[in-house]
């Protein structure tokens, strides 16, 4: 029972760690999963589990090796993904009363991690990088492990892992990187003027609502259609935007939303029903910097919403905030 507690006062947060390693929620918990198998294996001797001087740095070790396992074979599986891929959304309830936990860590005071390293933009932006880049970015810039320990963890030096962290952070500072920095209430007011402007179909509105270099990325995963590239640049994106809106107003009051946590920052649960009669689901992440929308993540992929709950019976659209 000993060996249980100590897991579970850690389960949080290496499952935070996992899912920004890995992007997947499903993923993740199974690293965490194969964490605990190897934790109950090694340390069910008492004498065993006595040589351990630090139980969180020595599971935070052990799962980021079994992450950094998966992120290399991940690849392949990318490369062959139907369209653009996303990664899987954590999504919880949202409250006007505050942004609430991120879904991993059971008190938003524990979370390791800073408001600006949440969200699904940091997801996507971490697909550009290696296995090794990601593993040391995320273990030393998000969870503050030391450069000594992430060394551990890729079988190298400490100056190794330092520069492959480096060259990560300049990956997810580039100027073409989706930025979010907005605290709760700039994020709820972003997205009632987002909101309103394509209930109207106000594209001058909406323009104004986007940054310059605002990015979409629709992930379908072959079960809906989406932009087979990302939609880049304010008026691109939002003549998409207002076209998408338009094709779903169409189909009568099926078109519903309500405000949800999307990887721990503001984004939309949506329903419709596509013109063949089929139910449609989708998860909208956004990223907000400077008052204007810099990124918006669309996941339609069914498989990647199986966790998703009903959406409320009073849910309407625009939502209500």
């Amino acid at each position: 029972m000993d060996l249980v507690a100590e897991f579970e006062a850690e389960r949080g947060r290496l499952t935070a760690l996992a899912h920004r390693m890995l992007g997947s929620r499903s993923e993740a918990e199974d690293a965490v999963q194969e964490t605990w198998l190897r934790y109950s294996g090694a340390l069910a001797d008492p004498r065993s589990r006595a040589e351990i001087r630090h139980l969180g740095g020595w599971l935070t070790t052990t799962c980021a090796r079994i992450c950094l396992d998966v992120l290399r074979s991940a690849r392949v599986r990318r490369e062959t993904y139907p369209g653009q891929w996303l990664p899987e959304p954590v999504v919880t309830p949202w409250s006007a009363g505050g942004p609430g936990p991120d879904g991993f860590a059971p008190d938003p005071a524990d979370r390791a991690v800073r408001r600006d390293r949440l969200g699904t933009a940091l997801l996507v932006v971490l697909e550009r990088l290696t296995p090794e880049q990601r593993v040391a970015f995320v273990l030393h810039d998000v969870f503050a492990v030391p450069f000594a320990r992430v060394a551990e963890v890729l079988a190298s030096t400490p100056e190794a892992a330092r520069q492959l962290a480096s060259r990560a952070r300049r990956a997810v500072t580039a100027t073409d990187a989706p930025r979010h920095t907005a605290g709760p209430a700039e994020q709820r007011e972003v997205l009632a003027a987002f909101a309103a402007a394509t209930e109207s179909g106000d594209l001058d509105a909406l323009v104004r609502v986007l940054a310059p270099d605002v990015v979409l990325i629709g992930d379908g995963g072959g079960h809906f259609p989406t932009a087979r590239r990302p939609v880049v640049g304010a008026d691109p994106v939002a003549r998409f935007l207002l076209g998408l809106f338009t094709r779903a107003g169409r189909y009568g009051q099926r078109l519903r939303a309500e405000p949800v946590l999307v990887d721990g920052v503001l984004g939309l649960h949506l329903e419709t029903v596509t013109p063949d009669g089929r139910p449609m689901r989708m998860v909208t992440g956004f990223a907000v910097h400077h008052g204007r929308i810099s990124g918006l993540f669309n996941q339609l992929n069914p498989d990647k919403l199986h966790r998703l709950s009903d959406l409320d019976p009073a849910a309407t659209w625009p939502p209500r905030w």
